[in-house]
């Protein structure tokens, strides 16, 4: 027995298996190389769940009826949960009436872009690099900015996000460039990270387990070690599911922060 686990780890150690690494979201361009409309496989899953998107939604709204049936619910239902649970439930619905388009552009996109990482073909998030969080960040920030200057005006809203009120005048010294720190890098970017650590990880961690898995089940000469693949074969599994279920509250997370965001540009109500 322990000549074949020596004989499995030695197997192992002069086979090949394919890692999974961070260039897996940096894959080479597909069409139209060389030019500044290169695109490679992430941007044409983008594409892709874009034309996906606007034909279900668009196709919905063309066929409506004055009584849905299951389809038409179902989208109806996403659209409803974003106006109520998100945006209307943080802002209110006076407030809240000019964010439901975005907030709903914002939902949906990254849902879909996220699940793309788990659609047999795609396998790969649309969301798993920087940029396309980074974008969406700072059409929060654009948005939170605008917001504030037109319901406050510019310097009253400056005044309120470097000087916070009830803070004694010296710890503005310290307080004031934190604050602005904060307006200006730690929250767009707290919100572009969160968003693509998470769908990168994922990505890996299943990549890894089913990487594993073929090489334990089909491409390692010892077969003592093929109950290592049914091991990693049921890590697969689960990672898949967490990671549909990590998509899906991903683009929760980030369409309700963005809404509390928004919100708190506004002046408080006493």
């Amino acid at each position: 027995m322990v000549d074949a686990f020596a004989a499995g780890a030695v197997t192992l150690a002069e086979s090949s298996m394919h890692m999974p690494s961070i260039d897996d979201f940096l894959p080479p361009e597909i069409l139209f190389q060389g030019t500044p409309f290169a695109i490679n496989r992430i941007i044409l899953v983008r594409i892709l769940a874009t034309i996906i998107l606007m034909l279900v939604l668009g196709i919905t709204a063309a066929r409506a009826k004055l009584v849905p049936g299951r389809w038409q619910s179902a989208v109806e239902w996403i659209v409803n949960f974003t106006k109520t649970d998100i945006v209307y439930q943080v802002m209110g619905e006076a407030r809240g009436k000019r964010y439901v388009p975005m907030i709903t552009t914002v939902f949906l996109t990254l849902l879909v872009f996220n699940l793309c990482g788990e659609v047999p073909g795609m396998n790969i998030a649309a969301s798993a690099t920087i940029t396309l969080p980074l974008v969406f960040a700072m059409w929060c920030f654009f948005q939170y900015w605008i917001a504030g200057i037109r319901e406050k005006g510019l310097g009253h809203f400056l005044r309120d996000e470097l000087f916070p009120k009830g803070v004694p005048w010296p710890i503005y010294i310290l307080l004031s460039p934190i604050q602005l720190l904060e307006l200006l890098v730690i929250r767009p970017f707290s919100l572009t990270i969160r968003l693509f650590a998470n769908m990168v990880s994922g990505h890996l961690i299943l990549a890894l387990c089913l990487s594993a898995t073929q090489y334990f089940l089909i491409d390692v000469v010892n077969k003592v070690m093929m109950p290592f693949g049914v091991v990693t074969f049921a890590a697969g599994m689960f990672m898949y599911l967490f990671e549909v279920l990590v998509s899906c509250l991903q683009a929760y997370i980030f369409a309700i922060l963005t809404t509390a965001y928004i919100n708190m540009s506004y002046p408080e109500i006493d």
